[in-house]
């Protein structure tokens, strides 16, 4: 369908004649998103999500699998300008969703390398004048600190945590790829949302961030050796009141504050909308694997120092059960999940800001697990 302006042509570059292209460049590319990240769990599931709505849909990533029908691949590697510019050559996109990041052995590595990522991708698009809008997830770590300083050593802030909590005053990537987004927005004039996610259950292979596939592994592990599904984290978490963030749900918040006009140049908390003990979830999640669990004995059991030498078991187990992936580093991130695990305080977000401006979607966190299991067993991923 055609669309008609009315302008008013009093000298050559008035204001009307700009409003009006402007108008009309937006309308004509809106809805062509970029995901950067795209075979992660955030990003596969979100590209699943734009894909449903009628976007057109471009996943960038260095070594982009097939996986989502309908996503168009973008192979490039965010550190190298030369490979980002041919690769984004002929896409212009409207929205961009940066949902990956780069593990370095230091947070003063993490800051540059991240930041320099998010940069990189904003500068090249820039020429294109067609980006209308940004979303960047970050997560907790915005609160809590950093990996190498990560809940400890500082003073923690109370929880619910709230968005308006102040910067932490160390370094911390997150921040810097803030800044990057918040850069590039006075610059060219997009919006932005971040968004803070906890824990992110879904499926991915060769994810770093991955506690609900770790747990799986783990549980099928205990299961095939005769060992007990025993708690590895710290008595608060065991204890206390969580929450966390189905993959799906992120998703749709994500494409909510692309659309939602009150939702730009914001940041949000994300969360499934439940919460839930350990002492209560962790017995259900054992349940699911025919398994005995066993709670906080006193002390952490790290998973990280647990399936060090799990290795070889998982790829006896992936033989006995025709499983598509033996190696284990694949699947399971245990020092991530440690982190989370292990964390000396009950973790709980408020999200009231996003149900105030108009989000109403609910996952039951337990329900994520057995969702994700069942996916995972379908997938010939666990036995």
């Amino acid at each position: 369908m055609p669309v008609f302006f009315n302008v008013s042509y009093t000298k050559p570059g008035n204001l009307g004649l700009r409003i009006a292209i402007e108008n009309f460049r937006r309308h004509d590319m809106d809805g062509t998103a970029l995901v950067v990240g795209a075979s992660g769990i955030i990003g596969s599931n979100l590209a699943r999500e734009l894909i449903a709505n009628g976007w057109t849909t471009y996943g960038l990533a260095r070594n982009l699998k097939k996986g989502v029908e309908g996503l168009r691949p973008v192979a490039a590697d965010l550190l190298d300008l030369a490979s980002l510019k041919t690769a984004l050559s002929d896409i212009a996109p409207t929205h961009i969703f940066i949902t990956t990041w780069m593990r370095n052995a230091t947070e003063a590595e993490n800051v540059r390398v991240n930041g320099t990522m998010v940069r990189n991708l904003l500068d090249v698009l820039s020429p294109k004048d067609s980006v209308q809008h940004v979303a960047l997830v970050t997560g907790l770590k915005h609160y809590l600190g950093p990996f190498d300083a990560y809940a400890r050593g500082r003073s923690l802030p109370e929880t619910p945590l709230r968005e308006e909590h102040p910067r932490l005053d160390v370094e911390n990537f997150y921040y810097a790829q803030e800044d990057e987004v918040y850069a590039a927005a006075a610059r060219d004039g997009f919006t932005w949302s971040i968004h803070r996610p906890h824990t992110v259950i879904g499926k991915a292979v060769g994810n770093l961030m991955n506690l609900g596939t770790t747990l799986a592994v783990y549980a099928a592990i205990c299961k095939e050796t005769g060992r007990p599904f025993r708690w590895p984290g710290s008595e608060a978490q065991w204890k206390g009141i969580s929450d966390m963030t189905d993959a799906r749900v992120l998703a749709k918040h994500l494409v909510w504050a692309a659309k939602t006009e009150a939702a730009h140049n914001e940041a949000f908390n994300v969360v499934n909308g439940d919460i839930f003990r350990w002492i209560w979830l962790w017995g259900r999640l054992a349940d699911c694997f025919g398994i005995d669990p066993i709670g906080f004995d006193g002390t952490t059991h790290p998973l990280e120092a647990e399936m060090a030498n799990e290795g070889a078991v998982w790829r006896e187990i992936a033989k006995q059960h025709g499983l598509v992936e033996p190696d284990l580093s694949r699947l399971s991130s245990a020092w991530h999940t440690d982190l989370d695990l292990g964390r000396p305080i009950e973790v709980m977000t408020d999200m009231s800001k996003s149900r105030k401006l108009g989000f109403s979607v609910y996952q039951k966190t337990d329900e994520s697990f057995f969702d994700l299991f069942e996916q995972l067993r379908a997938d010939r991923l666990i036995p």
